[in-house]
């Protein structure tokens, strides 16, 4: 950094900002305090069931916006990879440094199987290399979410149900980053990353230099809480995870092991967590309480940003949209022959085909946009084996109805 503000210096200490938004929303929110409410029943369920246990790997969408207000600041394709990298070896408990863990905590290690990449296709469906640029004239931003508007100097987000959004921008205080837990408003999800915290490479600065400020943010953004449970130092908080030990308040540096506190002898804090406060050599690990509270926000709260597809197989159809909208594309399986489509006077346009599954897919344009998504489409199951009457919305016309039309009455 060449500032000479005290308020965007390099931090030296960690400094996350998620607990100040979560508190801020559930003031200001009721339907945050409904949302979060709900998705810590269902948590309890999922985690209760093992019903997320065997969700295998997810893959995450990501766009990273890069809001600069200095030429440093915009920084290069090559540290975003290299942030990428690095998540994708932490979320599957693949990184080197987990050598580092105690022998005493080796066994609560958990692979989270998760596998993160930059999105190939825009909203619009437009090819991407998942990365905006945006110039602005402030200074720094804090957690007050200015950098997610282009009123406020930011970028805007892209559709959070099918998209991992991260902000790579000047922080401002010391703050390291920030992130939203699920539940909140659409407009503001995401993690954001002070630039000199992100990556490994570029303008990463020790003693954040090694990518995990953007792992231990995205632990947010999967419905993980610090491990200590913010409670201050009272020994009284609680992450809602049953693996991980009390303790008092978050740890800086590279504690010694071990570092005991609330009578949690002999073995002490967990602070080689990612939920902990150390710096980045010294966090290496979640736990598998932790992977299990993940997985289940992922088959709950998350499920369709990992469950859509987002960019379309070799040899799918395109179906082209009324004029001047965007084009929908792919389906969930490789189609057999071209898509049916029916019209109406109303302007909806509801497009069917046959997927090498055998099921008949559907999506449709209801004048505004693809549902169920862009690229998404519905299946309605396999053609039943009797022909019945084809369906058709209200005053619509159907034009070349397939035989296997029936799986959509």
């Amino acid at each position: 950094m060449t500032s000479n503000d005290p308020s965007v210096g390099l931090p030296t200490r960690r400094k996350c900002g998620a607990m100040e938004v979560h508190r801020r929303l559930l003031t200001e929110s009721e339907s945050y305090r409904i949302a979060r409410s709900e998705i810590e029943n269902q948590t309890i369920e999922l985690e209760s069931t093992g019903a997320a246990a065997a969700r295998g790997l997810a893959r995450i969408p990501v766009v990273v916006h890069v809001v600069a207000h200095t030429q440093e600041q915009n920084i290069s394709d090559a540290q975003i990879q290299s942030q990428i990298e690095v998540l994708n070896r932490d979320f599957r408990a693949a990184n080197a440094d987990m050598s580092t863990v105690p022998a005493v905590f080796a066994d609560l290690v958990g692979d989270a199987q998760l596998e993160f990449f930059l999105a190939t296709a825009d909203p619009l469906g437009r090819p991407s290399n998942g990365i905006t640029r945006t110039s602005t004239n402030v200074a720094a931003f804090d957690q007050g979410d200015g950098v997610k508007f282009v009123e406020s100097g930011g970028a805007t987000a892209w559709p959070a149900e099918r998209y991992l959004n991260i902000w790579v921008c000047q922080l401002s205080d010391g703050l390291l980053g920030y992130a939203q837990f699920p539940g909140g408003p659409v407009a503001t999800d995401g993690v954001v990353i002070t630039h000199t915290g992100f990556g490994t490479v570029g303008t990463a600065a020790a003693p954040f230099d090694l990518g995990r400020t953007t792992t231990h943010e995205i632990g947010h953004y999967l419905n993980l809480f610090h491990i200590w449970g913010d409670d201050g130092t009272g020994c009284r908080g609680s992450d809602e995870v049953d693996d991980t030990p009390n303790q008092a308040g978050s740890n800086g540096g590279i504690p010694t092991f071990p570092r005991v506190t609330c009578n949690n002898g002999p073995n002490g804090d967990l602070f080689m967590d990612y939920m902990d406060y150390t710096d980045d050599a010294g966090m290496v690990m979640f736990t598998k309480g932790q992977v299990a509270r993940m997985t289940a926000c992922l088959d709950g709260a998350r499920r369709q940003l990992w469950t859509e597809r987002h960019e379309p197989e070799p040899g799918l159809p395109r179906v082209e949209a009324p004029a001047g909208q965007a084009p929908a594309t792919g389906t969930s399986a490789s189609a057999i022959g071209q898509p049916t489509v029916v019209t109406s006077r109303s302007g909806r346009m509801d497009v069917f085909v046959t997927g090498a599954d055998g099921a008949v897919h559907h999506k449709w344009w209801d004048g505004s946009g693809w549902r169920p998504s862009q690229d998404g489409w519905e299946s309605l199951g396999r053609p039943e084996p009797a022909p019945r009457t084809a369906w058709h919305p209200g005053d619509g016309e159907v034009a070349a109805a397939p035989s296997d039309m029936s799986a959509a009455t």
